[in-house]
């Protein structure tokens, strides 16, 4: 069966690579996990083997992981590998199960994952992996059945740094919310407990008036719930997002209120989906790492460990933020990039995604 973007059978390829595919399999049978040992950072070449390297992300046809898709299509371009995108139609945990659950079938070579659920899926990329098939993760720091994980940046940091801004536009006092895509997502509540303890630490005059909401990576699910907070919070003067919809949905139920100047809006977001926001001031600032430059970055790390070359502090993926990788003392597969970018309406024509 032929998977998108692919230009020949999964099937056909593993024939051709049998021989390896089964001594991958003999050298890793049993292995919950296989940590990187730590060496000199290699050189970044092109590959002499042709890999089927799959990235499946939380759900496919939002503007982030359009722009994510570029990226592994260029890392396609440079290297001669198979490598794809998909994603479910709906964020659901379930669905992206599913989809995993045909690439084993398929045979692919390397899975690198953007987990909607990290922890529906760690019995899934387990099977993955004692099939012989490469997992990278993104956006998953605590993923258990992962061969490395790559992040953007500290999670915390970021976090505590969208918080700093909201802060500033808050004049340093008021009543602000919280949004997270998913209660699911690790990388997403790392950034709001990032954010609550530089709250705490630097800013007592703010007030956090509930629990974090849930917009499911919607931006119709943003504004709707950013029309009941201002409803039930007359006093509210801040909202900070976390999934890359908050910031337009919230921005739009600003927007329609004539709130621009009482409320601040940050977050995580896309000039693309907030451009309006920005200029009109209903968003006052958004933050992001490209999502063509990960997708690119764990293509390549995956490349990397399908060729058997070791991951080490200082490693050089080959695109900006992920020059200088950061490895954690403690979880030694985790690596941390320095990739975000801060924009409002006076540098957002520099960005054209």
């Amino acid at each position: 069966m032929l998977a998108p973007g692919r230009s020949r059978p999964v099937t056909e390829m593993k024939q051709f690579y049998f021989p390896w595919a089964l001594l991958l399999v003999v050298l890793t049978s049993g292995c919950e996990r296989r940590e990187p040992t730590v060496t000199e950072s290699p050189r970044l070449e092109v590959s002499n083997r042709r890999y089927t390297i799959a990235t499946v992300v939380k759900l496919d046809g939002i503007a982030w992981f359009n722009r994510m898709r570029a990226g592994v299509q260029r890392f396609a371009g440079e290297t001669g590998h198979d490598c794809f995108l998909q994603g479910p139609p709906r964020a659901d945990a379930a669905l992206q199960v599913r989809l995993i659950e045909d690439l084993i079938a398929q045979g692919v070579d390397a899975l690198c994952v953007v987990p909607f659920s990290v922890e529906a899926l760690e019995p899934v990329l387990q099977k993955a992996r004692r099939q012989g098939i490469i997992v990278v993760s993104h956006e998953a720091s605590n993923q258990v059945n992962s061969d490395a994980i790559l992040e953007a940046f500290d999670n915390h940091e970021y976090g505590a740094h969208l918080m700093d801004h909201l802060a500033r536009f808050m004049g340093g006092e008021g009543e602000f919310a919280v949004f997270v895509g998913s209660l699911a997502s690790k990388s997403h509540n790392e950034w709001v407990d990032g954010a609550l303890a530089r709250q705490r630490q630097q800013y007592p005059n703010l007030k956090l008036v509930r629990d974090r909401l849930e917009e499911n990576d919607d931006q119709n699910t943003a504004y709707e719930k950013t029309k009941e907070l201002l409803k039930t919070y007359p006093n509210l003067k801040g909202i900070q997002g976390s999934a890359s919809t908050t910031a337009a949905g919230a921005g739009l139920a600003v927007e329609e209120r004539n709130l621009q100047n009482r409320v601040a809006v940050v977050g995580t977001g896309l000039v693309s989906q907030s451009r309006q926001y920005l200029e009109n001031g209903s968003v006052k600032l958004i933050s992001f790492w490209d999502p063509a430059d990960a997708g690119y970055a764990m293509n390549r790390l995956a490349e990397m460990l399908l060729e058997g070359k070791a991951l080490a502090e200082n490693l050089d993926l080959g695109v900006e933020g992920y020059r200088q990788l950061r490895r954690d003392v403690v979880k030694t597969n985790l690596f941390f990039g320095s990739a975000w970018v801060d924009v409002t309406r006076e540098n957002m024509d520099q960005y054209n995604f």
